[in-house]
């Protein structure tokens, strides 16, 4: 037990160090989210904003960026909280009018004074940052519904990835330029000026995620596989047993593993219930788990027309490509499902980044048609089909096909993405574009 103690200390003074040595190339990188959050900070609903996602996202390095006048508060320090428990409502006004709360959900107490001063005074402003969703927003729910805003910060975008410095601006992809209505004009990828870059940045993005410690192409290779692994052992020691209290991990990695092996697929609980060597409700109560603290996105079936037979299974997608191939302790090249993840995970962040009220689903018939991904807006969906191929054919287009006769809302747009350079219209408007040119 001494050695283990030892071990996990090693290992989290590793990770801290990573951090320090490139938090200042990795979170120079600027953010879509930036803009909305001093939006949403300025309005008279915005008093406190919530700021969670998951570990090492860059929550602390953003909020300090944008509010460098407020006091910042680490829940961490062991000391000082006792301290801050004591303070009165009054004494917070007097003394931390504006602040920046880190870890808040490690002390519930502390959401309380908050919401006292709140109440109390019409000044104060605060920022909660927290790395754990269940513990963070269940204590937000019950103690300051009605009085916050939540904001979800999740590794960065492709277009993020971009940008060099703080000062740089974010450009929308042209899927983020589609979702938001705006138009954007498609040139064939080889003519774009930044191609050479954006294929680095993509490539980077396929091999370690987008984590901003590790964002920095100058970081080699090596060093960013041992931060992969070492986040991935911090996840399990710390966010996983504060989120669960559990006391064995091997049931977790196991199915974990599994997830990370069926990526992209069809979730079957007692499949994988009898391989990791737990019941089904224990698999599905580690895949909340994982969801919860922004490791996966479970993507359910849609299932609204009852006059279609259609599978209910969900499937799961690993949110960061680097966690994923650390979870398999992978290195080669990605499968097919593996790039379908990593394509669905980038245009779930690009979505989220830019505050767009859509929902996400895979569609899958009994009789074998199948679309990976289908996004419902208010007007209707948009149908994409992901290929890791690098040449579509106009067969690859076929289950995109009369959809309105299944749907119950019109379809906007049909996307084979694909590592095909070609982009073009294929047949019914199914257009087929560059993952590159879709995401960038």
């Amino acid at each position: 037990m001494h050695d283990y103690g030892v071990f996990f200390g090693i290992t989290m003074s590793i990770v801290y160090i990573y951090s320090l040595i490139y938090k200042v190339k990795g979170n120079m990188k600027n953010r879509t989210l930036s803009a909305n959050i001093l939006q949403k900070s300025a309005s008279r609903f915005g008093r406190i904003i919530v700021l969670t996602g998951a570990r090492q996202t860059g929550k602390t390095t953003l909020v300090k960026k944008l509010f460098p006048n407020h006091s910042y508060i680490s829940i961490e320090d062991p000391v000082l909280v006792e301290e801050y428990r004591k303070l009165t409502a009054s004494q917070w006004n007097s003394l931390y009018p504006v602040a920046i709360l880190d870890e808040i959900q490690k002390e519930p107490k502390l959401v309380e004074s908050i919401k006292a001063v709140y109440d109390q005074f019409s000044s104060p402003r605060y920022i909660l940052l927290g790395s754990s969703q269940i513990l963070l927003l269940k204590n937000i729910r019950e103690s300051l519904a009605g009085r916050c805003l939540i904001v979800e910060l999740y590794p960065l975008t492709l277009p993020e990835m971009l940008t060099d410095k703080w000062e740089d601006p974010v450009t929308l992809s042209y899927y983020q330029s589609i979702l938001s209505g705006q138009s954007k004009t498609m040139i064939p990828f080889l003519l774009d000026n930044d191609h050479a870059q954006k294929k680095e940045i993509l490539d980077a993005y396929l091999k370690f995620g987008g984590y901003p410690a590790i964002s920095d192409s100058s970081i080699p290779a090596e060093e960013k596989y041992e931060w992969l692994k070492n986040y991935v052992r911090t996840y399990l020691e710390r966010d996983i047993r504060d989120l669960a209290e559990i006391r064995h991990l091997e049931p977790f990695t196991k199915v974990q593993k599994l997830l990370a092996i069926n990526t992209a697929q069809l979730v079957n609980f007692s499949r994988m219930a009898n391989e990791a060597g737990v019941s089904s409700k224990t698999v599905q109560r580690f895949l909340l788990y994982m969801s919860i603290s922004y490791q996966t996105l479970t993507l359910p079936a849609w299932s609204r027309n009852p006059k279609k037979k259609l599978v209910k299974s969900p499937k799961v997608h690993f949110l960061d490509t680097g966690v994923m191939r650390t979870v398999l302790q992978k290195r080669e090249e990605l499968t097919g499902h593996e790039f379908e993840s990593a394509i669905v995970a980038e245009i779930y962040k690009q979505s989220r980044v830019i505050d767009q009220e859509v929902s996400f689903y895979h569609l899958r018939t009994t009789d074998g048609r199948e679309i990976d991904l289908l996004i419902e807006t208010e007007k209707g969906y948009i149908a994409i089909e992901i290929k890791k191929s690098e040449h579509v054919r106009s067969v690859d287009a076929r289950h995109l096909r009369e959809l309105n006769e299944i749907l119950d809302k019109p379809v906007l747009h049909r996307f084979i993405i694909s590592n095909d350079m070609n982009a073009r219209t294929i047949d019914q408007n199914t257009e087929a574009i560059p993952a590159i040119q879709f995401l960038t």
